[in-house]
């Protein structure tokens, strides 16, 4: 009644519908998967979004000048003079890490030094007097 072709043809199409199963579950697990992340990405782009309107909110001039004036006494907040801020060469980092500099950068670099050290010389000669 049964040939053996009729056999084989069988199995093969029995084996085909395990091996099309089998990767329709998987291509669901996987899409599955696909949403799960795509929902925590969304989550975390609403996040940033919040943080960066909340960091927009505190950051406002008129917000921080008020804060400011409110807190004047116990802060003691002054501006910051530009002979305040550190050149690369001053910081304490070894030589070799420090940022290359153009050679007019340098020139300019050592004349603000030398100015600076001038102005110290006049502000310490003025407060021994």
């Amino acid at each position: 009644m049964f040939r053996t072709l009729d056999v084989v043809m069988i199995a093969v199409m029995t084996a085909a519908a395990t091996v099309t199963y089998s990767i329709k579950h998987q291509a669901e697990n996987k899409l599955e998967e696909v949403r799960k992340l795509d929902a925590e990405i969304k989550l975390e782009e609403d996040t940033i979004d919040l943080l960066k309107a909340d960091w927009a909110l505190l950051t406002q001039p008129n917000r921080l000048n008020r804060l400011v004036k409110t807190f004047e006494a116990d802060l003691k907040l002054v501006p910051t003079e530009s002979i305040q801020l550190a050149q690369p060469n001053e910081l304490p980092m070894p030589t070799a890490e420090l940022p290359a500099l153009a050679p007019e950068k340098d020139e300019k670099v050592a004349k603000s030094q030398k100015k600076a050290k001038g102005t110290d010389a006049i502000q310490t000669g003025s407060v021994a007097n």
